[in-house]
């Protein structure tokens, strides 16, 4: 898809170093491979020695100049994160010895990795689950000073020739924050315009979802979000958004035309915001298993510093676009 290509190509001009924290996973390592190759970023590798030169083996190399393993079992680097984990994490009751083996778990590791500034942003999820993969960023990347709350989005890369004439939106929040209030879903609206803008390269304009359009049903849920499209009126004047929209009215012109007259994100948006976590994680898989949309995802946003999750059925190819997508949030 002609996005993804555009993604790994704005990637290899600022490459970043990027830890995989699953480096056993044959997925991760030909993901990594891909990526290397197309100078979107320097990879480190966080596992098991054996299995890692293993996995690089059966890839068809026994090495990278631009693909580092760290072993956690066996790093220097580890004493240093065992301390820095006493340190975050004391006021939980954390023990250097909890931290010691806090140190060698590979999610604990790379993450600790970008805290510390040995790497730039983190990649996992391939193994290990969402609540897992997150909860590893937020206890030890954490969250960006400004940021209201950390929130999910996906990248949706359309297939080329789409009939809409699009190639790609970001849709959130789909994988985090399971049932957002009203200002939370403005939050998570502002921060999924920023990743539109930063990743794509284009102006946001920003749909808020519902059932209902413009009034044509009344319920709490459509309540909440147009209050959080008020809340985005009075607070981000100059962002383009507009709710409350069904999806026909946020992606179609024709409907917009008769649901939506004289909105200025009706018709057009890209960038669409799920009132809950059931209906974006839905919508997301509908769009990416029956309308053929690659999904690079859920990407993380709100973090001091770039961490981000796989699906566990993700393709190597998914493993390689997560790394372009990473290395482009990478404060410079």
């Amino acid at each position: 898809m002609s996005v993804l290509r555009e993604l790994s190509k704005r990637a290899s001009a600022r490459p970043a170093h990027i830890v995989m924290s699953e480096g056993g996973d044959p997925r991760i390592v030909a993901g990594a491979l891909a990526a290397v190759t197309a100078g979107t970023a320097r990879i480190t590798l966080v596992g098991a020695q054996d299995d890692v030169a293993a996995a690089l083996v059966a890839a068809g190399t026994s090495s990278h100049p631009n693909i580092d393993i760290q072993d956690p079992a066996t790093s220097p680097l580890t004493a240093e994160f065992a301390e820095a984990y006493v340190a975050l994490r004391k006021h939980k009751g954390v023990t250097h010895e909890i931290a010691e083996t806090q140190a060698r778990d590979p999610l604990v590791f790379a993450a600790m990795m970008v805290r510390l500034g040995h790497a730039d942003g983190t990649v996992g999820g391939a193994v290990h689950t969402t609540s897992d993969t997150v909860r590893a960023a937020l206890q030890i990347i954490g969250k960006a000073k400004d940021a209201p709350l950390v929130s999910s989005f996906f990248l949706m890369a359309l297939p080329e020739g789409h009939p809409s004439g699009r190639d790609a939106m970001i849709f959130g929040d789909c994988g985090l924050v399971i049932e957002p209030t009203a200002e939370e879903l403005a939050a998570i609206a502002v921060a999924s315009a920023a990743s539109c803008k930063q990743l794509l390269g284009v102006e946001p304009k920003v749909a808020l979802l519902s059932f209902s359009t413009m009034g044509s049903a009344r319920h709490a849920a459509v309540t909440k979000v147009t209050e959080a499209a008020a809340l985005l009126k009075a607070n981000h004047p100059d962002l383009k958004a507009d709710g409350e929209l069904q999806f026909d009215a946020a992606f179609v012109p024709e409907v917009a035309a008769s649901k939506a007259r004289g909105s200025a994100v009706a018709g057009h948006a890209n960038v669409m915001i799920f009132p809950n976590l059931d209906a974006g994680n839905i919508g997301y898989k509908i769009a990416q298993r029956i309308g053929g949309a690659d999904a690079i995802g859920p990407t993380l946003q709100g973090l001091a510093k770039p961490a981000n999750d796989l699906s566990r059925g993700c393709t190597a190819q998914d493993v390689t676009n997560m790394i372009a997508v990473t290395t482009l949030q990478v404060a410079r």
